[in-house]
């Protein structure tokens, strides 16, 4: 993957963010609706993507706030990569996002999805794995809990649509 430099500023936009049960942040989670037909220009939004995730981490870090999770989302996969607050490991699971979400919405596919619903049905799946609202055993939680995280997210939340800045959340 080749990456081109980035220049972000703090506060980071950023599209869901996964909490602990102590309100401390362990996923920055990137949605995106990728309409690219071609498959170079698919990975290249994807790639895109993972790197301005990987600056945000990076950014986030020089404040000494490490987020140890980082999920990139689209109408394909779900990616979940490991952040040591120096290395984005590549990603240590990958998942279907049809099998997991059409769980919580079983009309998915037959209709057109925009972001603000895809970020929507995310929130519900990791508040699912946090609380098991909707089923004992969510969709992917042995394969959560294999890679470390879901006791991370056991008794956390989540937020969409904020601003980071370190550990300071700024907007809801």
């Amino acid at each position: 993957m080749q990456t081109e430099t980035l220049d972000l500023e703090l506060p980071i936009d950023a599209d869901i963010i996964a909490l602990d049960k102590d309100d401390r942040i362990v996923v920055l989670i990137e949605v995106k609706i990728n309409q690219a037909q071609e498959a170079a220009a698919k990975q290249k939004i994807v790639d895109r993507a993972i790197d301005w995730v990987k600056t945000a981490l990076s950014k986030l870090s020089e404040t000494n706030a490490v987020i140890p999770y980082a999920m990139f989302v689209d109408l394909e996969e779900i990616l979940v990569f490991k952040w040591d607050g120096t290395l984005l490991s590549e990603a240590v699971l990958c998942l279907k996002t049809a099998d997991i979400l059409h769980y919580y919405d079983s009309k998915l596919g037959d209709q057109r999805i925009f972001e603000p619903y895809l970020t929507r049905l995310i929130e519900a799946w990791l508040r699912d794995l946090a609380y098991n609202w909707k089923s004992e055993i969510p969709p992917a939680s042995e394969q959560i809990a294999e890679i470390g995280l879901l006791p991370l997210l056991a008794g956390g939340t989540t937020k969409s649509r904020v601003e980071i800045g370190g550990d300071f959340i700024y907007r809801n």
